[in-house]
């Protein structure tokens, strides 16, 4: 209790587990600038990922109207429920975010698309940006606390070293910037590392035509795996269509003839190709009129 009688605000001290990858950020000005970037329409609901000890949550509901928060540490829910159990406004569940129904949250909220909004644990950073990839048509931002090597990786452009997997598949469909540099002494505990607050903005349609998605991730997650040796090396390991094991050779035959058409020349790397080129490369290989193939035998 504070010293008029009021219940304190203030979670008491928790220790931060390792298991659950807790560091939580403490400075003020970089939680109000978290929250200043979430900015939902009417349309739009905001879940935090790990609100921890609600210092970020504080922040949300001084400028939200509604908030739904998921945490997997329950003695910090059950501190979460005690600081802020009488806000109607605040919706706590406990859950790993990288399980919850997404689409059922959304529903329940009455709303189109999600915003989501976190300093997550480094050790779900990929997980969660390929959940939020396999979302992107209920999801329209995502304002995250990452690794800055990890924000530098997913908002550079081909040629660069940090250019990736990550990088192409949010590509297609959304913008990233890094928004607020974060030094590792914001945190308590302090991680080895420093962060950055990146923006992703998402947008409702596809930024490049690709006729087959799965295909086009087939073609990347390849491409990728041998990044620093030709594509026709880490390419040819591709089946001619999804599933389907096939010799090398007939799988090279395939490969040659398909960047032909595309243009696109096999003694280049990975880390060289558009997002564009890539999808053309894709819907070379994997055609409108395959990937319909592919998918009625699937459903059969």
């Amino acid at each position: 209790m504070n010293s008029d009688g009021t219940r304190s605000s203030t979670i008491r001290p928790h220790r931060p587990r390792r298991r659950f990858g807790q560091h939580f950020l403490t400075d003020d000005a970089i939680l109000a600038g978290i929250a200043e970037l979430v900015d939902p329409t009417d349309t739009e609901a905001v879940l935090e990922i790990g609100p921890g000890t609600g210092a970020l949550t504080n922040h949300l509901l001084q400028r939200l109207e509604r908030l739904v928060a998921v945490e997997i540490d329950r003695d910090l829910l059950a501190e979460l429920e005690k600081r802020f159990g009488t806000d109607s406004r605040l919706r706590l569940l406990e859950g790993d975010v990288l399980k919850v129904d997404l689409p059922t949250i959304l529903r329940e909220e009455g709303k189109e698309r999600l915003i989501i909004v976190g300093n997550i644990p480094y050790n779900i950073t990929a997980p969660l940006l390929f959940r939020l990839i396999a979302h992107f048509d209920i999801v329209s931002k995502a304002v995250l606390t990452v690794q800055k090597e990890v924000a530098q990786r997913l908002s550079s452009k081909p040629g660069s070293r940090d250019y990736g997997l990550l990088s192409v598949l949010l590509g297609t469909r959304a913008q990233v910037e890094s928004r607020i540099d974060v030094d590792r002494s914001r945190f308590r505990p302090a991680p080895r590392v420093d962060s950055a607050v990146i923006e992703i903005d998402i947008a409702r349609a596809p930024l490049v035509s690709i006729q087959d998605p799965r295909g086009f991730e087939r073609l990347v997650r390849a491409a990728f795996s041998q990044r620093r040796k030709m594509l026709r090396n880490g390419l040819k390991v591709l089946s001619v269509t999804a599933g389907e094991e096939t010799s090398s050779e007939a799988a090279l035959e395939w490969l040659h003839t398909g960047a032909e058409r595309a243009g696109i020349d096999l003694t280049r790397r990975a880390e060289t190709l558009s997002i564009e080129e890539f999808a053309t490369l894709s819907n070379s290989l994997y055609p409108a009129d395959r990937a319909s193939s592919a998918a009625e035998e699937s459903a059969r």
